[in-house]
């Protein structure tokens, strides 16, 4: 699964090899927190969240199979 977010954010990304992706995995959730540089935000995040919420609908599809729970969440680079 975290192939299948790597590959959707790096083909809207331009700047793919500063994506940063930190993986924090329990039993059931999987949180996946993608960091990225301020002029790839738009591009990955889309008009009103379009891109991000079909990646997320995307992701939750998939994980139905692996039990587990994934959560996405983009942050740019110098965000807390």
């Amino acid at each position: 699964m975290i192939e299948l977010i790597k590959f959707i954010v790096g083909s809207f990304a331009e700047n793919k090899d500063l994506v940063e992706y930190d993986i924090q995995e329990d039993k059931r959730e999987v949180k996946v927190i993608i960091t990225l540089e301020p002029s790839d935000m738009g591009k990955v995040i889309g008009r009103q969240g379009k891109l991000a919420k079909a990646l997320r609908t995307l992701v939750r599809a998939g994980s139905q199979k692996e039990n587990k729970k994934y959560v996405i969440e983009i942050k740019e680079r110098g965000e807390n």
